[in-house]
């Protein structure tokens, strides 16, 4: 089942407080991706007895990850989009394999000035959208976010920046969002929910950062609870199992699901390289050193092997897993 309507959205998201539950947001950039979410939810709902909510996020001309332009080789926003929406409607929409999940669509860092043309558009297809003018100055910030907020409140749920998250792989690393700039972000821009920055970050390793709880909690005294947490993928999963607590209602996750399942894919490849590519393939390798003697097991090449099918089933498998893992956590 997908949910657009703001009442609905709105709805979704205190149930959820309710329970005590925090809504994983898991950004897509692939048709692997958005169904190994869907099943999960699916198989994890019957588990427990009960229909869960999940939010299948995209981002669309964000300079760390343009997600919508990779959804398909047609190098393009829109498209990508599309086909984005469509994969969701045909899987999850009515009669669909996981109808059983309540869906959330969400537009993820969507830029205020790279997506003005996304912004300016029908939003009407999406749950809610996270307007990111956090690369300004905070007073820019607010200003542009309580522009958009006021032009579209009420008709789509909208989640803030208050502070920037940055990408790893660059040597910036932003101060750590304080409690009066949170409040004062949140009652200026009048947002319904808001990233602030708690230690994580995009695109890093859970052995260099740490998600401060405690920091959390103090912003939780001000705000309430409508703190999202972005970057998740950066901290090992022990220091995120009490999020709900702190006062975080939402969780974004993109890169562990990627990452993390790449690596079962490869091992499962180099076990089986002369049925993936074919022994002058395998022969060729072990002569220029890459593979050694074990994998010359003279196998012929296997169509049950080579085609994107293989490789998607492996990867799928594993993201199921994860996804699962993460349910666990927050839907106790």
């Amino acid at each position: 089942m997908i949910v657009t309507k703001f009442n609905e959205v709105k709805k979704v998201y205190e149930t959820a407080a309710s329970k005590g539950w925090v809504l994983p947001c898991l950004c897509t950039e692939n048709q692997t991706t958005t169904e190994a979410i869907l099943a999960a939810c699916s198989e994890y709902g019957k588990k427990i007895g009960e229909r869960i909510p999940i939010q299948i996020a995209i981002t669309v001309n964000y300079s760390h990850r343009q997600q919508a332009v990779n959804y398909s080789n047609a190098d393009d926003w829109k498209t990508g989009l599309q086909l984005y929406k469509d994969d969701i409607k045909a899987l999850a929409g009515e009669g669909g394999k996981y109808e059983d999940v309540i869906v959330l669509l969400h537009l993820d860092h969507v830029q205020f000035d790279d997506d003005i043309e996304l912004i300016n558009s029908d939003l009407s297809d999406y749950s809610s959208i996270m307007y990111d003018a956090s690369a300004l100055p905070f007073e820019k910030n607010i200003e542009s976010t309580a522009a958009f907020v006021k032009r579209m409140k009420e008709k789509i749920l909208i989640e803030g920046a208050c502070d920037e998250i940055v990408d790893a792989t660059g040597t910036v690393h932003n101060a750590l969002t304080t409690p009066e700039n949170a409040k004062r972000y949140i009652d200026e821009t009048g947002v319904d929910v808001i990233v602030a920055n708690l230690g994580t970050e995009h695109r890093a390793t859970g052995k260099e950062l740490m998600y401060h709880g405690d920091l959390a909690r103090e912003i939780k005294k001000l705000i309430g609870t409508k703190i999202v947490l972005h970057g998740t993928s950066s901290v090992t999963n022990d220091q995120i199992k009490g999020l709900f607590a702190d006062g975080v209602c939402k969780v974004n996750i993109w890169t562990a699901l990627e990452r993390d399942t790449s690596k079962p894919l490869f091992y499962d490849m180099v076990r089986n390289a002369s049925k993936v590519a074919g022994p002058e393939i395998v022969d060729k390798l072990i002569e220029e050193g890459y593979l050694t003697e074990k994998c010359r097991t003279g196998e012929k090449i296997n169509i049950g092997y080579f085609t994107a099918r293989y490789r998607q089933r492996v990867i799928f498998e594993e993201m199921k897993k994860m996804v699962a893992n993460y349910l666990e956590m927050w839907y106790i």
